[in-house]
């Protein structure tokens, strides 16, 4: 039997923010079970305006074998669901999980490629299961930007979660929960 792939995109950019979100696929991997395979790729930032994600994101998508289910943490988070809602899938995705995700806004030159599309919610699938984690006490992401998303993907299942900060306490026990629902 074929096992699951688990396609899990980093925050941040860099050694530091690679190794401290690898703390949550190792929670993640300790609790999902054998039946799924876990892919962490190392998503440098590139010198390009979106640090290079949308093309490294298109890559491991395109690269995976089976059925693939989709998670990303902060930066990570925020990039594939600008690449889900820009992108025609070539891919049968299972699932989409996202943990700690910020809503960009403001005029600043730098925020402009990583802002999502006015519209960005009405090009998102909804055949997709959507599923976002925010927890209140998020010291990086702040928890208001979890309603902005709950405004525009009122189908999508949201977690708010009491206490964990930006990195989830490193526990990915719910998400684990919520994959395995699928």
């Amino acid at each position: 039997m074929r096992k699951t792939v688990i396609i899990f995109f980093q925050g941040g950019g860099g050694e530091e923010d690679y190794a401290a979100d690898g703390k949550l696929v190792d929670s993640l991997q300790s609790t999902i079970g054998d039946d799924y395979t876990i892919h962490y790729p190392r998503l440098p930032d590139e010198p390009v305006p979106d640090f290079g994600r949308i093309d490294q994101i298109d890559k491991a998508i395109s690269n995976s074998a089976g059925d693939t289910i989709l998670a990303g943490h902060s930066l990570g988070a925020s990039m594939l669901l600008k690449y889900l809602s820009e992108n025609e899938l070539k891919k049968k995705i299972s699932g989409v999980f996202l943990l700690s995700t910020p809503f960009w806004s403001g005029d600043e030159d730098w925020k402009g490629p990583l802002k999502l599309k006015k519209n960005f919610a009405n090009t998102v699938s909804k055949d997709i299961p959507i599923f976002m984690y925010h927890c209140t006490d998020d010291e990086v992401v702040p928890f208001a930007h979890l309603a902005l998303y709950k405004q525009h993907l009122p189908w999508a299942t949201f977690r708010e979660i009491p206490s964990g900060g930006h990195q989830v306490n490193n526990d990915l026990a719910i998400v684990a929960q919520d994959i395995k629902s699928l």
